[in-house]
């Protein structure tokens, strides 16, 4: 009986400890979304990419270096981008996971509301984005992207 009742707390800890862990990685992949965000506000490419795999290919046809050229493109275009982040849902399985949020891009001043983001705004876009661990850091390996229907929360 004490052999089976070890082995039950056994089983326990390590379910406890994996659930710990995929809550680590969640808030791990939370934390990059938000320094993207950051680095997108400051305009800074280099920022952005360091959390691209260099195998990144999406079903929109970019890839690494796409991605860097509609980076480029989107900051010389507009001289402010304020970036919200809506409705964030993140999966972990082991090495690799999924990150489904909405983005609102607007290219008016950073007030803290978002309400005052879409009179200015360059787009509401709900992302579905891929990531893998490379080396123990995550990476994103493809990203699709929609303009969202306003009138349809997100998923």
């Amino acid at each position: 009986m004490k052999v089976f009742a070890t082995m039950a707390l056994v089983v326990v800890a390590v379910a406890a400890l994996s659930g710990c862990s995929k809550d680590d990685e969640s808030a791990r992949i939370e934390k990059m979304l938000t320094t993207i965000q950051t680095a997108a506000e400051e305009k800074n490419t280099k920022a952005i990419l360091e959390h691209l795999s260099k195998t990144y290919r999406d079903p929109q046809g970019l890839d690494y270096e796409g991605v860097r050229g509609l980076l480029a493109g989107y900051f010389f275009r507009y001289p402010k981008i304020s970036v919200y982040l809506n409705a964030l849902a993140i999966s972990v399985e082991e090495d690799s996971a999924q990150a489904r949020f909405q983005a609102v891009l607007t290219s008016a001043e950073k007030t803290g509301s978002i309400r005052d983001a879409i009179p200015d705004s360059l787009g509401v876009w709900n992302f579905d984005v891929s990531l893998r661990k490379e080396t123990g850091t995550w990476k994103i390996l493809s990203a699709r992207w929609e303009e969202a229907d306003l009138l349809t929360p997100p998923e």
